[in-house]
């Protein structure tokens, strides 16, 4: 099986999960659980929950601990969709080629389905507490403690501050990579410490797995800066340029397209550098690090 078809396999596997922790639609509520379900379930890579199950095989994980987490990373991964594409914040209509959650449901829906989402992640991933052994209890409570820092203050919401908060001015290098950092690679150093922990790995791996997830939030950042400018817009599913309508400057902006398109293959030979030691199998991760670099969309 070549590497596209196991990846799509992987994703309709994940797809089932996601199934199985999504809420049901009904009640007084039914509408923000149908923004949040439908939103949820509007396409992607999958790649935070994929990260997640894949390192935590890697270091030998065994069993369905994963699984809640693999749900909520993408339930939180999606609420911060949800309220980037505002009016207030980012303004995009158009989000994986469909229509962003506020156009189809209202401002005030979608900001209460992204508030439900980042709260049902948690009620979620505290499932896994149902599902472990006793000697893998620890593993899901330090699992729950990097759910709930990494997307915070000193992490996702932390990079969108200073996203919005610096948006229209001339960013200096380090201001960038400040926003990429929180912004993109926490949630992704995130999904590799969670499958690593719930693996039982030493702290040692984990922090060497929270580097690697550094390395490839980053040139997933800035690669995805790169198809703002070259991407074709019915591939990457919203208008192409947008960064440029936004008023914002980017790594490309700055280091220029070729210079970036380097810079993209060396974080990523950093983060293939890492997984080396450790992805002894059918090196599905590195793979998938490796198509993320060549990604067209």
């Amino acid at each position: 099986m070549n590497f596209k078809d196991e990846m799509k396999q992987k994703v309709a596997q994940i797809e089932i999960i996601l199934d199985e922790y999504l809420p049901a639609q009904e009640g007084l509520q039914k509408t923000v659980l149908t923004a949040m379900n439908t939103t949820v379930k509007a396409g992607g890579k999958r790649l935070r929950p994929m990260l997640i199950n894949e390192t935590y095989q890697m270091f030998g994980g065994k069993g369905d601990i994963v699984k809640p987490f693999m749900a909520a990373i993408e339930m939180i991964h999606t609420y911060s969709l949800i309220h980037d594409d505002l009016p207030a914040l980012d303004n995009d209509d158009y989000r994986r080629g469909q229509k962003t959650c506020h156009i189809v449901y209202g401002e005030d829906m979608a900001i209460l389905a992204g508030d439900a989402l980042l709260n049902y992640a948690y009620e979620v991933a505290t499932k896994a507490f149902d599902l472990a052994e006793k000697d893998q209890i620890m593993n899901v409570v330090e699992a729950i403690k990097i759910l709930a820092s990494k997307p915070g203050i000193y992490g996702m919401i932390g990079g969108q501050v200073a996203d919005v908060e610096l948006e229209g001015t001339p960013l200096s290098m380090e201001q960038i990579l400040f926003i990429h950092k929180n912004k993109t690679s926490a949630l992704i150093e995130a999904c590799m410490m969670i499958g690593a922990v719930l693996a039982g790995a030493s702290k040692e791996d984990v922090l060497k797995m929270e580097e690697c997830g550094e390395y490839i939030g980053l040139a997933f950042q800035i690669q995805d800066d790169i198809l703002d400018l070259t991407g074709d817009e019915e591939e990457i599913g919203k208008p192409v340029g947008s960064d440029e309508k936004n008023h914002k400057t980017t790594y490309v902006t700055l280091k220029g397209l070729e210079r970036s398109q380097r810079d993209v293959e060396d974080i990523s030979k950093k983060a293939i550098d890492i997984l080396e030691k450790y992805d002894k199998g059918d090196c599905y991760l590195t793979n998938l690090t490796r198509f993320l670099i060549h990604r067209t969309h």
